[in-house]
């Protein structure tokens, strides 16, 4: 089996990645809803692939992987990885994860971020209602995470958060020393959503990218008495191409609370310092930006041997991304808690491909499905509506 193209759609702002084949297998993998401006770098890599045999993925990733980056550089790298173990696995009639070494866990757990309800505002009230509601979900989510500090209104909303100077009125990249005003008002924030929640559901913060070192000790330390299920990206993260592993072994050697990060990191040899100096609790690679599946195994392995856990991030990777994500978390040893749901970027993404669960989750669960590859397609006649002009031909 060769390779014979790599195409790339826009399809309802979220870059589709097609791997096609001289044998009539095609693979796909998705990137993040919030990338369309990806697609010329996923053709970038065309050249490096085709003629290959696909389902020799290692021996294609070798070919391609270096040429990625942090995230959003490794995005393109990412879903082309997925669509090859898609195609592996349709070729060999098995799911993909009976390549990756086998399943452990017949349901995966998954988290939810935020609320599918629109934010009414920073106060401790709106924060509490706003878990509440997820709380609510039919799907039984068992973990709940929300943004905070750094990675919420907060910094916009509450007059004088922090001492610095707001970036063109965005989230990021703001970075500076919490006000006692601002650090206060996080902490009852987060004390509002615990009293919301109980002990029912857990609660995780996504914190920054752009706390200080200082804060991040003084707010770990102050949310000792909730048991937050961890704390997220407070000094790097979206965006950020560097690990500051040093900095967070200081956090997380100063705190009973479980420090998390890694979502933009590319790359098992990026984990290498977190895990070493045991700079973290919890790592949380997105498999549509470390790598891919089998990178992010490799990575929860490799935590796995240093007493750290994994809780792969994956808000916006899509239903592709879920598939892949269901995949990988089947296999993946026993520091796994559990991955953020992704979901369709629109409702319609949910009338275009079909082998999905229904209901997908149950009682904060996904059963693992054993069709061949990652165990979705698209129905074509339902998809083609949505590509936009200029990849007519993308299922041809």
């Amino acid at each position: 089996m060769k390779i014979t193209d790599l195409k790339c759609a826009v399809i309802g702002n979220t870059p589709v990645v097609r791997v096609v084949t001289d044998e009539g297998i095609s693979g796909f993998g998705q990137i993040e809803s919030s990338k369309p401006y990806l697609k010329p770098h996923v053709l970038f890599y065309r050249e490096f692939i085709l003629g290959l045999d696909p389902t020799d993925v290692e021996r294609v990733m070798l070919s391609i992987r270096r040429l990625g980056g942090f995230k959003p550089w490794g995005s393109s790298v990412s879903a082309i990885e997925m669509a090859l173990w898609d195609i592996a696995g349709k070729a060999a009639g098995i799911p993909a994860y009976k390549l990756l070494g086998g399943k452990i866990r017949d349901r995966v757990r998954v988290y939810k971020t935020g609320s599918p309800f629109p934010a009414t505002g920073s106060t401790p009230e709106a924060y509490a209602e706003s878990v509440k509601k997820a709380k609510e979900m039919e799907e039984g989510f068992s973990i709940i995470k929300h943004g905070v500090a750094f990675h919420s209104g907060m910094v916009a909303d509450v007059p004088n958060y922090f001492y610095s100077e707001m970036q063109s009125g965005a989230r990021y990249p703001n970075t500076g020393l919490l006000t006692e005003r601002g650090f206060k008002h996080t902490v009852a924030c987060v004390e509002a959503m615990k009293e919301a929640l109980g002990d029912e559901v857990g609660l995780a913060l996504d914190c920054g990218p752009g706390m200080t070192v200082i804060d991040a000790i003084r707010l770990a330390q102050a949310l000792e008495p909730f048991n937050i299920m961890w704390l997220e990206d407070m000094l790097t993260g979206d965006y950020t191409p560097y690990v500051l592993a040093d900095q967070y072994r200081e956090v997380t050697r100063s705190t009973s609370t479980p420090i998390h990060t890694g979502e933009q990191i590319y790359l098992r040899q990026h984990f290498k310092d977190l895990f070493e100096k045991q700079a973290v609790n919890i790592v949380g690679p997105d498999p549509a930006d470390v790598g891919g599946i089998a990178e992010l195994k490799w990575v929860a392995e490799y935590a796995n041997l240093h007493g750290i856990l994994i809780a792969p991030h994956g808000v916006i990777d899509g239903l592709i991304g879920l598939a892949a994500h269901v995949q990988v978390a089947a296999t993946l040893p026993q520091n796994y808690i559990a991955l953020e749901y992704p979901s369709g970027s629109t409702d319609w993404w949910y009338d275009i491909v079909e082998g999905l669960p229904d209901p997908i989750v149950k009682d904060g669960f996904i059963d693992v499905w054993d069709a061949p590859g990652l165990g979705i397609n698209f129905i074509e006649e339902a998809a083609k509506q949505y590509l936009p002009e200029g990849d007519e031909d993308f299922f041809d």
